[in-house]
């Protein structure tokens, strides 16, 4: 397991890298562009310059969330090639600077859903969170308006303002798009890039719905056992492969996260994980949590003896933390917490490496 930390860049965050390098074990970053249009090409330079920043910490970039999918491509439109090509260019350009994983997301028009960003819990904390009967009296427009609001001058990616100016237009051309369809242009999408994900060396890992059901109308795919099995067998490749996020296909009780992570990692095609914690009040309402079992609705102990015994070897990061000690900053991205989930998950893996050696 190689224990990493999602990282917006120093323009983006509040605290500098030098931080991150003092958490125990932590000694590679997950980054990415903002700065560049969905669709378009990332630039060689920049790239290398974001891999220099990391390196000149000490710190090593190998994975890269996310490079966004234009909907044009979900949505099998005229311009979805062109697009593609885009998407190919990227991936060898990621792959000159020695990047091996390249997680991604084929949600239609929100990439994840949150109805309350800064929840507080009853220690004083803020975390987020998802209320299906909010939502039900929420538009589209109206969500993308409070995401903005909440957001208090973040910039939050997959809520990129300039994307979102035309919902009314994005939301028409999906009437005619099901889960069928979607899953048809996902397989179009994947036949064209997995060849040169195969010669760049670079794995692809899809990331699950978040949360695992439709939102606003919109057609998902990438929400359990079943789906995610769909998807790997579109194209027989190990560059086709997942991101296995339990916060998002834990929201729902019927996905068995263990299960799932033993199931695909026998396959070799599961090249990411994410490791959070929610706490589920009742079907369609959840809030995020500590990482630590008891805190939540998900075994997290269980989750790392998942990965344990599959031998996960990939990148491993803590997702979404609480907001604690006063800290301010990207709605689920604190510092503090993430380190203190860090060393959570460092102490799981640690006693079931010394248990194991006993044995």
């Amino acid at each position: 397991m190689k224990m990493s930390f999602r990282w917006y860049g120093q323009q983006n965050e509040s605290y500098p890298l030098q931080y991150v390098r003092q958490i125990p074990g932590v000694h590679h970053i997950v980054g990415a562009l903002f700065d560049v249009p969905v669709g378009e090409v990332w630039p060689l330079e920049k790239i290398f310059a974001l891999k220099q920043e990391v390196e000149s910490a000490g710190l090593q970039l190998e994975t890269i969330e996310s490079v966004n999918v234009h909907e044009e491509i979900k949505l099998g439109g005229p311009a979805r090639d062109r697009y593609i090509e885009n998407y190919i260019q990227t991936l060898q350009n990621l792959a000159q600077v020695g990047i091996n994983v390249v997680c991604y997301n084929f949600m239609p028009v929100f990439d994840w859903t949150r109805t309350e960003l800064a929840k507080t819990l009853p220690d004083g904390s803020q975390v987020l969170a998802y209320d299906a009967r909010v939502l039900r009296e929420l538009t589209p427009e109206k969500m993308a308006a409070k995401m903005e609001q909440d957001a208090k001058g973040v910039m939050l990616t997959g809520w990129e303002k300039d994307r979102l100016q035309s919902l009314q237009l994005l939301f028409d051309k999906y009437k005619h798009i099901d889960e069928a369809a979607l899953f048809d242009n996902l397989g179009y999408f994947l036949r064209a890039i997995i060849p040169v994900a195969e010669t760049c060396g670079i794995k692809l890992a899809i990331h699950p719905d978040d949360p695992p059901w439709s939102v606003f109308g919109l057609p998902r795919i990438t929400t359990c056992q079943a789906n995610l099995q769909r998807i790997i067998d579109l194209v027989d490749s190990p560059s086709n492969g997942l991101t296995l996020c339990s916060g998002s296909l834990g929201a729902n009780p019927a996905n068995d996260i263990p299960a799932i992570i033993r199931h695909f990692g026998k396959q070799g095609r599961l090249h990411f994980g994410h490791v959070r914690n929610i706490k589920i009040h009742q079907p369609g309402v959840f809030a995020e949590s500590s990482h630590k079992t008891d805190d939540g609705s998900l075994d997290i102990v269980e989750i790392m003896q998942a990965y344990w015994d599959i031998g996960f070897s990939g990148p491993l990061r803590p997702d979404h933390g609480r907001m604690i000690w006063g800290e301010t900053g990207r709605p689920g991205y604190g510092l503090y917490d993430r380190g203190l989930g860090i060393m959570y998950l460092h102490g799981i893996w640690d006693t079931l490496n010394k248990q194991n050696c006993r044995k």
